[in-house]
């Protein structure tokens, strides 16, 4: 008679004496991030990077609380620009006056990046379509666009971006207050962010706030860092 060989790795397995599995205690952990890129460095696919954009300072305020808006267009299409650049992002916006610019520093998650280093590539505009999540241009790549040789990056996603802190604002005050506001928001749980992790949650929804199976301290696992107390 012929062997079926699936009857037989069942078999030699059904006589395997079974093992009584230790429990392991785990209590805690720390994130670690994705380190920082060389200026001419691809950023990596659903990677996270810190990044800066510059704008109004008549439009932080609603940028804080409902997030960014897609341009209609610009030199890569639809989408929001930032740079892993700060110096980049200062230059923003174009010919506005120091007191009224600001410097957003932003984390991004990425997605799927696409890669545009030549004049009229042919996804310059049109990469989102092509199932990419951004398009980042490298620096001194010769896009005749970019004067300044910095690179850039367009995310069309704004859900992708959180505002994290402020980099540049000429007077103290406002920089305090704007980072105030940052903070506040996500620090008292609000509708636009979560009270453990400080994420903006005004695209995600809420986080799942859990007892930690240890010390019971309430913990969202998205945070970065939990240790506990016992």
């Amino acid at each position: 008679m012929r062997c079926n060989s699936l009857d037989f790795i069942f078999d030699y397995f059904q006589q395997i004496p079974t093992m009584d599995l230790e429990e392991i205690t785990f209590s805690g952990w720390t994130a670690i991030e994705e380190k920082k890129l060389h200026a001419g460095e691809k950023p990596k696919d659903e990677k996270v990077y810190t990044m800066y954009h510059g704008t109004f300072l008549k439009y932080v305020q609603r940028i804080i609380t409902s997030g960014f808006q897609r341009s209609s267009d610009g030199m890569l299409g639809s989408g929001v620009y930032v740079s892993r650049n700060i110096d980049k992002a200062k230059c923003y916006p174009l010919n506005a006056d120091k007191k009224e610019a600001v410097v957003l520093k932003l984390k991004v998650r990425v997605g799927k990046v696409k890669k545009i280093d030549i004049d009229n590539h042919p996804l310059q505009k049109s990469w989102h379509q092509n199932g990419y999540d951004s398009c980042w241009v490298p620096p001194n790549c010769g896009v005749t666009a970019i004067k300044s040789g910095r690179e850039e990056d367009c995310v069309w996603d704004p859900a992708r971006i959180v505002v994290v802190d402020v980099a540049c604002c000429l007077d103290d005050k406002t920089r305090w207050d704007l980072r105030k506001q940052i903070r506040g928001m996500n620090n008292h749980g609000a509708k636009d962010g979560c009270s453990q992790c400080h994420q903006n949650t005004s695209n995600t929804g809420s986080h799942p706030i859990q007892s930690c199976w240890t010390c019971n301290k309430q913990i969202c696992p998205f945070q970065k860092k939990h240790m506990c107390n016992k």
